[in-house]
């Protein structure tokens, strides 16, 4: 039943009432973001991934405030990082985001005071690098990344941006208090409208930094090349969600007595639980929906694992490398992989995984900014070669058995030898240099 179901919703927003450039089919097409989201999600991958995500937080929680103490002392801002944690917590309540930041703060302060010894501090700090690896592998599951960062950049990257976080926290908030002090803005805010725009803007501020933090996580933390306005997008999205979600369950936490009473003493912590997967359902649902903006191709194929039969792999080959040809001698812009999924219908990993292989039989190159270009002479790259190429991909994992058995093999290789024969000595400059009408008069022919 569950299938029925979401296969009728994929006819809905990919079926043919999404084409066509009327408002009703780009309402349609618009839509297919928030589906594709929410499709994800019932798929339950995202959902393990943040209860995860729950218990590395628990672990981190302490090192990495720990850490902002220690680099915030040395600009004599040590007190700034409570109305951050107060902040994280917000959801709980007055009462409750008060009590858990009593509680890290304190706990912070003994580690940063060397309660613990170094090698305590040592483990900490493991915990905190091994914590940020698993925000970003799960990032990096969401923008189908499949090479992480090697060992050396990971502990290289996350030192620098524990240390570098916190400071431009500390130039943030020091910035907009002497903003808020200085005599030009008092004078202003005395001004009933500007007043008015200013106790807005104060309500607005946590929302705002809680977007630009998801823009720049998103930026930077998957292993690969995220544009900004992709990821403004997804942060905005789920700074949205942040404030509407955590407005809805302070109203929960404050008003719900039987929380209190199956839990006891322990429904604080209960709630901090909930809390914070909630948390991550949002900011993992911005970075799958910035990874959709970005990839509108992959909005159809979604989490699951693209299968190609034999045919469309060669198929696939072929026009990848018939396109990159052609805008090869007849000049223009390059093609991307982007570019040449959405030409092709196909989900980006496709053409990306083919295009790998290609680069390297060195039929293909592909450049910084994934554009494509041959690799050599295109009038060197028969044709049999390519259909070589797509036909003898292996994963790597395993290699069979082989089993003579004659009769399949007399098969297989007459195969082989008609379409050799058929290829003969054609090239790819022929194939891009064969014009339509002859391609047509064949087709008339048969």
């Amino acid at each position: 039943m569950s299938a029925r179901f979401w296969a009728f919703l994929d006819w809905c927003f990919f079926g043919p009432a999404s084409q066509g450039a009327g408002k009703r089919a780009r309402l349609i097409r618009g839509m297919r973001y928030p589906y594709a989201v929410a499709r994800d999600f019932s798929r339950g991958d995202i959902n393990l991934r943040a209860m995860g995500l729950v218990y590395t937080t628990l672990l981190s929680l302490i090192p990495l405030a720990a850490f902002s103490f220690a680099i915030l002392k040395l600009f004599g801002a040590r007190g700034d990082l409570q109305p951050v944690v107060y902040q994280l917590f917000s959801a709980l309540g007055p009462a409750g985001a008060s009590q858990l930041t009593t509680r890290v703060m304190a706990f912070a302060n003994s580690v940063s005071g060397g309660v613990i010894g170094s090698v305590g501090f040592a483990l900490l700090a493991w915990t905190l690098v091994g914590t940020i690896k698993k925000v970003e592998d799960s990032f990096n599951f969401l923008w189908r990344v499949q090479q992480p960062r090697s060992f050396a950049r990971r502990v290289s990257e996350y030192m620098t941006l524990i240390v570098v976080g916190p400071v431009i926290l500390v130039v943030f908030i020091g910035m907009s208090r002497r903003a808020l002090e200085s005599a030009p803005i008092r004078e202003l805010g005395q001004l009933p409208l500007l007043d008015m725009l200013m106790a807005t803007g104060v309500k607005l501020a946590p929302y705002v930094m809680v977007s630009a933090f998801f823009t720049a996580l998103y930026l930077l933390v998957p292993n690969t090349r995220v544009r900004w306005r992709p990821a403004l997008v997804g942060a905005l999205v789920a700074g949205v969600l942040w404030a509407a979600v955590g407005r809805g369950f302070t109203a929960f936490v404050v008003h719900s007595t039987r929380l209190t009473i199956v839990y006891a003493g322990f429904a604080l912590i209960v709630a901090a639980l909930l809390w914070t997967y909630l948390g991550w359902l949002i900011l993992l649902a911005g970075a799958n929906l910035s990874f959709y903006v970005q990839n509108p191709t992959y909005l159809r194929l979604g989490l699951q694992e693209l299968k190609l039969s034999s045919i469309e792999v060669e198929q696939l080959a072929l026009r990848l490398m018939y396109f990159v040809a052609r805008t090869h001698v007849t000049g223009g812009r390059r093609w991307s992989l982007n570019g040449l999924a959405t030409e092709l219908g196909l989900p980006g990993i496709a053409v990306a995984q083919m295009a790998a292989t290609l680069e390297r039989s060195g039929l293909l190159v592909v450049t910084e900014d994934d554009e494509l270009l041959p690799a050599r002479d295109i009038g060197h790259i028969p044709v049999s070669e390519i259909f070589e190429i797509a036909r003898n991909q292996r994963s790597g994992h395993f290699s069979p058995r082989t089993v003579f058995i004659p009769a399949v093999d007399r098969l297989i290789a007459s195969v082989d030898e008609a379409r050799r024969s058929r290829c003969g000595d054609l090239t790819l400059r022929d194939l891009v240099e064969e014009p339509p009408l002859t391609l047509a008069a064949g087709k008339h022919r048969g």
